[in-house]
């Protein structure tokens, strides 16, 4: 990626801070990918070369100092941003839930361009992509999930680790992962918990929200960026067209878990949740976030208004792909 990496000016410093809101913004919203992001302020390249050498230790300061601006202003953005975007997913899911199909399948054309010419070895890895995407979104509907607390923890830094790879493949949302493993809104909660917390100056709050949801997420995050990067490289060195089209297999599957035209329904005495027989007083201590989902039938213009969503999913993130290209090409 030439020397052009090796400087970092203040041009190549105000793309890195845009790129890491965007991207803390993209692990907010499920369809949009963080790689994506980059990719549209044309720091996507050096941003791999970076997290590439500095895990492998090789120290510079022009890759230590674009990192740091990028992770710095995606938590910035992650913090401010989570209870807004949460409440959104809970109380207009239909609404959001369409702009996501729209979001995750504009991502489409990132990786098929990569992919071209589309071989029997990409073929493979799409079908293998979209077998383990649509088994993920479908245990996700039936209601599995950790119901312990150390199972939560060990949730936590599972979707850490999904999160991560938004952050590295164009194309694919981290968010959306979290989303069928069932830690999206958790996540969320815990953010703007522990967010509440500071503010209060509560100490007690902050150790249990940090404990339970930001170190075992933030664990994950740092790992999964460290391992998803090498492994890409390497994926993508010796399995090319297999890797890429396991991608594309990865953002149609997607689609499966992302049904609009459900709605929570609070539970009643004796129904089982993750696991535990409900009583009258556990159901009046659950969230709104945290009751079971049904699908209903939408009205005409539900359906109408979620196909203009998922238009306008899909015209944002192809739009935003596009200008990602215009400065990769002019940025080098």
């Amino acid at each position: 990626m030439g020397p052009s990496s090796d400087a970092f000016n203040l041009p190549l410093f105000l793309r890195s801070a845009l790129g890491g809101v965007l991207m803390g913004l993209a692990n907010l919203v499920p369809g949009i990918s963080g790689g994506t992001m980059l990719l549209a302020v044309g720091i996507y390249p050096r941003f791999i070369e970076a997290v590439a050498r500095v895990t492998r230790l090789r120290i510079a300061p022009a890759p230590v100092l674009l990192l740091g601006v990028v992770v710095f202003s995606a938590i910035l953005a992650v913090v401010l941003l989570a209870g807004p975007v949460k409440d959104l997913v809970v109380e207009r899911r239909w609404v959001m839930y369409s702009l996501f199909i729209g979001l995750t399948l504009g991502g489409l054309p990132v990786v098929w361009r990569m992919a071209r010419p589309v071989d029997l070895n990409a073929r493979a890895g799409a079908a293998v992509g979209f077998v383990i995407m649509a088994a993920l979104a479908i245990a996700q509907a039936t209601g599995s999930g950790s119901a312990g607390a150390s199972g939560g923890v060990v949730l936590m830094f599972v979707a850490g680790l999904a999160g991560a790879s938004a952050m590295i493949l164009p194309g694919v949302s981290g968010g959306y992962l979290l989303l069928v493993l069932g830690a999206y809104v958790p996540i969320l909660s815990g953010i703007d918990a522990f967010k509440a917390a500071l503010s209060a100056g509560d100490s007690a709050a902050l150790v249990d929200v940090g404990l339970s949801v930001v170190l075992p997420v933030g664990l994950g995050v740092v790992i999964g960026v460290a391992g998803v990067s090498n492994l890409l490289r390497i994926a993508l060195a010796r399995f090319e067209k297999f890797t890429l089209g396991f991608l594309i297999g990865l953002l149609l599957g997607a689609v499966v878990g992302l049904w609009p035209f459900r709605e929570p329904v609070r539970p009643e005495v004796g129904d089982v949740l993750k696991g535990q027989v409900l009583d009258a007083q556990t159901i009046e201590e659950l969230a709104v976030e945290e009751w079971p989902t049904l699908r209903f039938d939408p009205g005409a213009g539900q359906v109408g208004l979620a196909l203009l969503l998922v238009g306008a999913g899909f015209g944002l993130t192809t739009l935003v792909d596009r200008v990602g290209r215009d400065r990769g090409d002019s940025a080098g």
